[in-house]
């Protein structure tokens, strides 16, 4: 039973390139903020390096593991996700408080409970498949566990990590062939909640009206958008070279993180656009024919669910990039600076490459 290398290698190369783009779109900040311009690299590239052997170790976990572990997984990351609201247990980053400080490090239990939720859907599903057509009985329990985490992610706040929790699990349950009307109710009370959470939170307003005319505001709100589309905007065919962005130049706040994409637009153009998003359907693809291909039920979900995680947050990632949703403050998986994100994202391939091996 081999490995998919494909799969393998395309995130290493991928992660590799998001190493490289790290350093050219922070080394101007990371001088400025701590006299090394290459404090971000050094940090990404140390949990790389971690995630390639988290990688390789959990891709021979037999993924029947994560089944009968999944209730004590599940507890974990709900403690953790509890833990990080209490004021001098979580550190508040950007305004959420969803970190736990490890010297110069941090790790967000958000991330880790992505995979944990997938593992206990995914259990949940596979036992319950005969009863599936039976809303009552099959989805409300589930949605409940699902609410429950959301809400908790919504207190630190972090809304974006949030929405790819609950649409990646909501696609989960539908691939089953769970009965439509179910999710069309469901959309109704979602469309609800939304209004009231920016209701709750005005500043989540203020995104919407910025996203909808960016330069009604440009030195306020529709700021990061109206910088992203200008990094975006004179990429051309070829870009300006490697290392010679403007944007990065204090322009785009904290180009390392969730607009990345904007710098690798600006210097490699439409080649590296192309190149960058061909690796990523690449890597999408083998997930879900990995998917496809499993017969195993548990597992089958396992992967989708896994891969729904990767797709949604990537896609929501490019659309904010652009100026096609809101800003969210989601990253780009393997790319984007935050070992976190890319320690889980690893995980999740790992896992995956486990599940294709069988």
């Amino acid at each position: 039973m081999k490995k998919d290398n494909i799969l393998f290698f395309g995130t290493i190369l991928l992660a590799t390139f998001g190493l490289v783009m790290i350093y050219s779109s922070s080394y101007v900040w990371a001088e400025f903020k701590f006299n090394n311009p290459y404090k971000y690299v050094i940090s990404q590239g140390i949990f790389f390096i971690i995630g390639i052997f988290v990688m390789l170790i959990v891709s021979k976990i037999n993924y029947n593991f994560y089944k009968e572990k999944s209730n004590l997984i599940l507890l974990g990351c709900f403690i953790l996700l509890v833990l990080v609201l209490i004021p001098g247990i979580g550190v508040v980053r950007n305004g959420s408080r969803s970190w736990f400080g490890l010297g110069p490090f941090g790790i967000q239990p958000s991330e880790l409970s992505k995979i944990g939720l997938v593992i206990f859907v995914s259990k949940y599903l596979s036992r319950n498949d005969r009863e599936k057509r039976v809303t009552k009985n099959f989805v409300l329990p589930i949605l409940g566990m699902i609410i429950l985490f959301f809400g908790l992610i919504m207190l630190e706040p972090d809304f974006g990590t949030g929405m790819i929790i609950v649409m990646s699990l909501i696609a989960l349950i539908f691939i089953t062939g769970t009965d439509v009307s179910i999710f069309v109710k469901l959309g109704l009370v979602g469309l609800l909640g939304i209004v009231g959470l920016i209701i709750v939170a005005p500043y989540r307003l203020k995104r919407i009206t910025s996203f909808l005319n960016p330069w009604s505001d440009p030195l306020g709100s529709g700021f990061q958008i109206i910088q992203s589309l200008y990094a975006i905007g004179p990429g051309g065919l070829l870009g300006f070279g490697f290392l010679n962005s403007r944007q990065k130049h204090f322009y785009l706040p904290e180009p390392q993180t969730d607009f990345i994409f904007s710098i690798i637009s600006e210097e490699f153009g439409f080649l590296g656009i192309f190149i960058v998003t061909t690796l990523f359907l690449l890597i999408f693809y083998r997930c879900i024919k990995i998917s496809l291909e499993t017969e195993d039920l548990f597992a089958k979900y396992l992967s989708f669910g896994l891969s729904f995680m990767l797709i949604f947050q990537t896609l929501l990632n490019l659309m904010v990039v652009v100026g096609i949703v809101p800003v969210t403050g989601v990253t780009l998986p393997f790319i984007s600076y935050g070992g976190s994100s890319l320690l889980v994202s690893m995980t999740m391939i790992g896992i995956i490459l486990n599940i294709g091996k069988k």
